[in-house]
């Protein structure tokens, strides 16, 4: 851990995790441990970013002083290059499952404004949830595939974050080519990305989770301190990215409630097609009557 070998980690991480499983109520101690210590690490990280706009001020004013106000266009151009990739993965990948899927798309957009809306706004896939949650189950989602598939996904399915992560990454090695002349050859790239992938599983859905992934993959691949120095640069415009990314990842994880469904057979298509509608109030008064009926009926 203070070398940052970000591969060893995880692969004790995983055996650990094996073996604590393995011995069953024996290890339900170091669960609940665990997670103790979990909360308190987030907890002692809000301290931290309560003062990193003042590290954030003074590392960009490092930056600018030593390399000029020329860095900001850099950075300008890696805001711009994630956003036009977030854009290029919904229309393409999101939109071409939703056409396999047969989802109903200007039913889904409505459902997603919202959740959506939120996330960009607060930076946390967290705060979404709940809204997420309440959308998905109008759209015609079943509680149980949405209480299942839903917090699911915001551990293993970031689309939005690991997009982020390669971009990120490949632009601090940019960075470290220009300054000290250090190229990242292909199959180093892609043990990286492979990295990457692998470690965003489980990140935390706060606000800047991503960096400490990003910070700990830099660490191993880069030499000459060069990742701690590239992630300080890219801290300063993070928030920018981070409302995207967040974005993407919600939609993300409400389409694959849907695809969910749709695989299981329990897709509600009427409701979705209601969804927003004055025929969505008549579904719901029905849907009351119903249950009341066989509540009555039973003698409930």
């Amino acid at each position: 851990m203070v070398r940052g070998d970000v591969l060893q980690i995880v692969a004790f991480s995983v055996l650990f995790a094996l073996a604590v499983s393995a011995v069953g109520e024996k290890g339900k101690p170091i669960v609940r441990a665990m997670d103790s210590l979990s909360q308190v690490m987030f907890k002692f990280t809000n301290y931290v970013m309560l003062f990193a706009p003042i590290g954030v001020g003074a590392a960009m004013a490092h930056t600018v002083g030593t390399q000029g106000l020329g860095v900001l266009v850099n950075l300008g151009k890696l805001i711009g290059s994630l956003y036009l990739a977030l854009l290029i993965f919904i229309f393409l990948i999101f939109g071409l499952v939703i056409w396999i899927a047969r989802i109903p798309v200007r039913q889904f957009v409505r459902a997603m404004r919202e959740p959506a809306a939120l996330a960009f706004a607060t930076t946390s896939s967290e705060s979404a949830l709940p809204k997420a949650m309440e959308s998905m189950e109008r759209f015609g989602v079943p509680p149980d595939i949405v209480g299942f598939v839903m917090p699911t996904g915001y551990s293993f399915n970031l689309t939005g974050s690991t997009l982020y992560l390669a971009m990120a990454s490949v632009f601090v090695a940019q960075a470290a080519e220009t300054t000290i002349g250090w190229h990242m050859s292909l199959g180093q790239q892609i043990t990286m990305m492979l990295t990457l992938m692998l470690t965003s599983k489980g990140v935390a859905g706060v606000p800047r989770a991503s960096l400490v992934i990003l910070l700990g993959a830099l660490n191993s691949f880069i030499p000459s301190g060069m990742g701690p120095i590239g992630v300080a640069v890219i801290f300063g415009v993070d928030e920018l990215m981070d409302m995207g990314r967040t974005c993407v990842n919600v939609i993300g994880n409400c389409l694959v409630t849907v695809v969910v469904a749709r695989w299981e057979g329990e897709f509600d298509d009427r409701r979705a097609r209601a969804f927003g509608t004055p025929a969505e109030a008549e579904l719901d008064l029905k849907t009351g009557e119903v249950a009341f009926a066989d509540a009555f009926a039973q003698g409930d």
